[in-house]
């Protein structure tokens, strides 16, 4: 909090702000002391502080303090030469304080990161390449020699070519090799910790326009009366406010967030849709939908209305015991020519024989010419089994088309054996069993399933090979339409029409812990990025290269783990190459609980959903959405309930994951396109498997920037939305709970959904003395087998209170019969 002074001084700064004429530079330098903890807390941060204020008080300058985030806006931080992170850790701002700080770096502002400040904000790349590096660990505080590399720099000039000090030593990961180093640590003098080789200690750059100076010195109290430490801070200091020139901020390149409100989800059509798949929008803003039952509809924009424009009789249904098919209509795509040739794809599974087809359609006069398909292209399906068919199909810049498929194969449990699957890789080799081996699938190079497929679609609906896909063509054992071979269930994908990357979302296996050594790692889902064609390892990895374990289940022997850099496909059910490609680890991956890599992404049930990126250039400047979306990757979930926006490097490397609309509520949603507006649509299932859901719905999001702030907007903080009175009765917050998580998508009070509904798992347990504990276990680890194949999510983070009120709920049902 700042002190009173600071407090006053602060008032004074804002206020004069507005009568300020912009000049050149100030007369005395003022810098901001940031010292926000949202992990470990140093109790030398109040002698920092002091010590701060002492140096600007002799040294002429001016010194503000806080740990309120909130003041990182434009309008506040302008007032800085230099904004100094004293022993902050972890997130300690949100995503609009982040845009703004770095504006402000852009327009040439300082930043000086004391001791901590590379604990902090560990998933903010740009972030890591401005204080320099992340810490790793460190040893005892203990005394060690500390040799001077770089003399020139203010900072240690005064000093010595070796400076002997007590400290708390850091080693570090993801160094900013662009840095200055000045002092480095003299690694045979200190006990414990990891060995770097060469660890720096204090550096400095310039960066991203403005000037970044660092020092892992300054955990101990006594440093804040060290002489030498001081001179050296302050030099750190001086370096930071540079010339104290006011920021520019034309020379900001990131753009400021709009607030949350101005985005708005405007709803087309609602509660008129039965398992909707995929859409496209076609030139007039009309919206073609696939339902995966044999309907393809069509959105009138100019009158807002819903009609049929086709119906292909598919299989969509099984009658075996227990067996969901996802097969029916799968995706669907206009033609990038489509105003010239009425060209429509679509991805189904025929009726009458066991492929699935992409076939080519004409579209006109509202509706779509049955008679006018043409085969593309289609491949093998077992049915009556379950699951992943993938199914989404897209185009690049260049007028391939992309198509995914699944794997084909069944992920639960195999009947009639001792050793079973457990929801792990599903490569069980056993004769009998081949439905249950994802080796025959997206392990084999001489099949389409569990891929995807890139082509180009000629005139005559035949398709030639592009360049660049995984194997040329003529080689043995393999499909040259493979693009990305390894996936599992990559439902949604979409293409960067500026670089050409693809993107998708995987759907992960069931395992909610680690059998490392034995089956191989926890189910994982992914979103994946591919620059060029690659393998991306399924069923031999998963996540970041996580190996499986080759497994015998007729004994229950755990076999060698798979390695990624030379996967062999040893299936007896394989009919391709033994030897695969280097396997490419997930762009981005997550568990059932909080990543530790990903925190952003939260925890529950998992069905990963990838793109669109946002190219504004692309869109009409009077539609389009604003400046700030440009370049940034959607990435959605459909149990989740949320929107991601991801930013990336130039090179497209993984920077940063920010919340998007994080106070509306969203219903499963099943697809996400760009219009020729500009403009987001969202397809929304609802939520409720294989059924027609009230809550269904084709939407657009609209940027209305004159759109006030809600009344609510005052109880929302960083992505936290307030939940508004509760009463104290437990059957309630029970009710509450079971209503917010992604429970409601596969369960229902009454209606029949993918899961049984809580008026039957309260007539079976209501009278069962254990009914309440063996059920909240079940809700925080996951499990199936007791009605049916489908495995019932996980939620690890649920504390066991909150899992009893919603099982007591739920139980409270049989009273209502």
């Amino acid at each position: 909090m700042f002190s009173k002074i600071s407090q006053v001084h602060l008032f004074f700064i804002l206020i004069s702000t507005l009568l300020f004429i912009s000049s050149c530079s100030r007369e005395m330098p003022n810098v901001l002391v940031f010292s926000k903890t949202a992990g470990f807390h140093h109790t030398s941060i109040p002698d920092g502080i002091d010590a701060i204020q002492k140096l600007g008080e002799e040294n002429g300058f001016r010194v503000d303090t806080t740990t309120i985030a909130a003041l990182f806006t434009e309008e506040n931080l302008q007032n800085y030469a230099a904004v100094i992170f004293l022993n902050t850790t972890g997130e300690v701002l949100n995503h609009y304080q982040k845009a703004d700080f770095e504006r402000y770096i852009q327009a040439g502002g300082g930043f000086v990161g004391i001791h901590s400040a590379t604990d902090t904000e560990y998933h903010w790349g740009w972030y890591n390449r401005l204080v320099g590096a992340y810490f790793l660990d460190h040893p005892p505080v203990q005394e060690a020699v500390l040799d001077v590399v770089n003399k020139r720099h203010p900072s240690t000039r005064h000093l010595a070519d070796q400076w002997i000090r007590n400290d708390e030593w850091y080693s570090f990961r993801d160094l900013n090799e662009d840095v200055n180093v000045l002092i480095t640590l003299d690694e045979n003098t200190i006990e414990g910790g990891t060995l770097m080789g060469n660890r720096p200690i204090s550096w400095y750059h310039d960066f991203d326009g403005g000037r970044s100076f660092y020092t892992a010195l300054g955990h101990t109290s006594e440093s804040y009366s060290e002489k030498a430490f001081l001179q050296h801070l302050l030099g750190g200091i001086r370096y930071a406010i540079g010339r104290n020139r006011k920021p520019d901020y034309s020379k900001a390149i990131t753009e400021r967030v709009p607030p949350e409100y101005q985005f708005v989800k405007t709803p087309l059509i609602t509660g008129e849709f039965f398992e909707p798949t995929e859409m496209t929008i076609l030139p007039n803003l009309d919206v073609l939908i696939t339902q995966r039952r044999g309907e393809i509809l069509l959105y009138k924009h100019e009158d807002s209305t819903l009609k049929k424009a086709g119906f292909l009789e598919v299989y969509y249904t099984s009658d075996v015991p227990g067996v969901n098919p996802e097969e029916g209509v799968l995706g669907i795509q206009a033609d990038p020519n489509f105003s010239e040739n009425g060209f429509v794809f679509i991805f189904y599974s025929p009726a009458d024989t066991s492929v699935n087809r992409l076939s080519r359609f004409v579209f006109e006069n509202d509706v779509l010419d049955m008679d006018s398909e043409v085969a593309v292209l289609e491949f093998f399906s077992d049915r009556h089994i379950c699951c992943h068919t993938g199914g989404s199909i897209a185009f690049d810049a260049e007028g391939l088309l992309y198509l995914s498929t699944g794997d084909n194969a069944t992920p639960f449990n195999q009947p009639r054996s001792q050793y079973i699957l457990d929801g792990y890789a599903p490569i069980d080799e056993r004769p009998g069993f081949e439905q249950y081996d994802a080796r025959r699938t997206s392990g084999n190079s001489n099949d389409l399933r569990g891929k995807i497929i890139r082509i180009k679609v000629n005139e005559d609906g035949t398709y030639d090979i592009p360049d660049g896909n995984l194997y040329p063509v003529g080689m043995e054992k393999t499909r040259p339409e493979i693009y990305v071979q390894g996936t599992r269930n990559a439902y949604r994908i979409s293409v960067d029409q500026k670089t050409g990357f693809l993107y998708w979302g995987d759907v992960g296996p069931d395992a909610v812990n680690d059998s490392i050594g034995v089956r191989g790692p926890r189910g994982y889902d992914e979103f994946n990025q591919a620059r060029e064609a690659g393998h991306f390892g399924w069923p031999f990895f998963v996540g970041d290269n996580y190996p499986y374990n080759e497994f015998d289940f007729n004994t229950g022997t755990p076999g060698p783990g798979f390695d990624p850099e030379r996967p062999v496909n040893r299936s007896p059910n394989n009919t391709g190459i033994r030897e695969l490609p280097p396997a490419q680890p997930a762009f981005i991956w997550y568990p059932y609980s909080v990543s530790e890599k990903f925190p952003e992404l939260g925890s529950g049930g998992r069905t990963a959903m990838a793109g669109p990126v946002y190219n504004s250039d692309l869109y009409p400047e009077e539609t389009r959405l604003p400046e700030y979306l440009n370049g940034k990757l959607f990435i959605y979930e459909w149990m989740r309930d949320w929107i991601k926006l991801v930013s990336m490097t130039p090179e497209g490397d993984y920077d940063m994951m920010v919340p998007f609309m994080y106070g509306t509520t969203f219903n499963a949603i099943m697809d996400m396109e760009i219009g020729p507006d500009g403009k987001i649509y969202l397809l929304e299932y609802g939520k409720g498997w294989f059924t027609k859901n009230p809550d269904s719905g084709l939407s657009r999001i609209d940027f209305k920037p004159d759109e006030q702030p809600p009344l609510t907007s005052a109880n929302r903080t960083a992505g936290v939305v307030a939940e508004g009175h509760q009463t104290d009765s437990e059957l309630d917050t029970g009710k509450n709970l079971v209503a917010t998580l992604d429970c409601r998508a596969c369960h229902h009070a009454t209606e029949p959904s993918i899961g049984p509904t809580y008026t039957e798992i309260a007539g079976r347990y209501h009278l069962e003395e254990e009914a309440v504990s063996y059920l909240s276990d079940k809700i925080i680890s996951g499990g199936s087998g007791v009605w049916g194949e489908v495995p019932m999510s996980a939620h690890p983070e649920l504390s066991g209170e909150d899992a009893r009120k919603m099982v007591e709920w739920i139980l409270s049902l049989a009273d209502d019969e």
